[in-house]
């Protein structure tokens, strides 16, 4: 289970999967990398063969946690672009009104910046609040528009508790999958969104690596290998080990001379 998942989303992504294995799609994996996509999918599965079919699920356990994901793309981006440009507008405005903000990095006023960190101005405090959570919600909260504009797979399916949302609530070309006890029932076909050609092997690949990923998580940690010993022979650091040492040659300068030899 990842990092602040409820047990109720979990389940769900239990039965999406399954379903989609008793529905054609046999090959599949949770927290899939969508291909060519900053997100990651709930549940992503592949049917066999050469022509194979593709699928993602996304689950939602709540109102809330649907419509955080289900902004309109386009009305996103066209509220992004208005506020940015009010609050260039505006920034231009203070900047005439208090030159005193000018940082003076510019040879020419013109082209200076202002320095508006400590500016109580209420106004521009609400119009930087408003486009910075349009941009977060353009950035992660049109997910489900842009994996259908995107064709990320061949259907998209919401799988949903039921009765959390309105039909009108359901994302545009996805369909709609509502837990009721153990089952899911299909409640909203999906609309075909005809990917490109090559799509299923990217995404099969991505479901691959998930459940790779899934299965080192649920290996034990491998053993420590064992300190190596070192091998018998000369001491470490001798260079020649056929070499008398210093203390072997101690040792025989103080021997008796061979048998044979004269003492004077």
């Amino acid at each position: 289970m990842s990092r602040g998942e409820t047990e109720q989303h979990r389940r769900l992504k239990a039965l999406a999967l399954r379903w989609a294995q008793a529905h054609g799609f046999p090959l599949g994996a949770c927290e899939v990398r969508v291909p060519r996509s900053p997100f990651r999918a709930d549940v992503a599965v592949v049917g066999r063969g050469e022509r194979a079919r593709t699928a993602i699920l996304e689950c939602k356990q709540a109102r809330a946690d649907l419509l955080k994901d289900a902004h309109g793309e386009t009305e996103a981006r066209r509220l992004v672009a208005e506020l940015a440009a009010r609050l260039t507008k505006l920034e231009a405005l203070i900047g005439d009104h208090r030159p005193d903000l000018r940082k003076g990095e510019s040879l020419f006023p013109e082209f200076d910046a202002w320095d508006l960190s400590g500016l109580e101005h209420a106004t521009h405090r609400r119009v930087v609040a408003e486009l910075a959570t349009w941009q977060e919600r353009l950035l992660h909260g049109t997910k489900f528009a842009r994996l259908f504009r995107w064709r990320a797979a061949d259907y998209l399916y919401l799988v949903a508790e039921d009765g959390i949302f309105a039909p009108a609530e359901i994302p545009a070309g996805w369909g709609l999958l509502v837990r009721r006890g153990d089952d899911l029932l299909l409640e909203k076909r999906p609309v075909w969104t005809e990917p490109e050609a090559g799509h299923s092997r990217h995404l099969l690949e991505a479901i691959a690596q998930a459940g790779t990923r899934a299965t080192l998580r649920g290996l034990p940690d491998p053993a420590p290998s064992p300190p190596s010993r070192p091998a018998a022979g000369p001491e470490a650091g001798t260079e020649h080990p056929h070499e008398p040492s210093e203390a072997q040659e101690m040792r025989a300068s103080r021997q008796e001379p061979a048998s044979g030899t004269s003492r004077s």
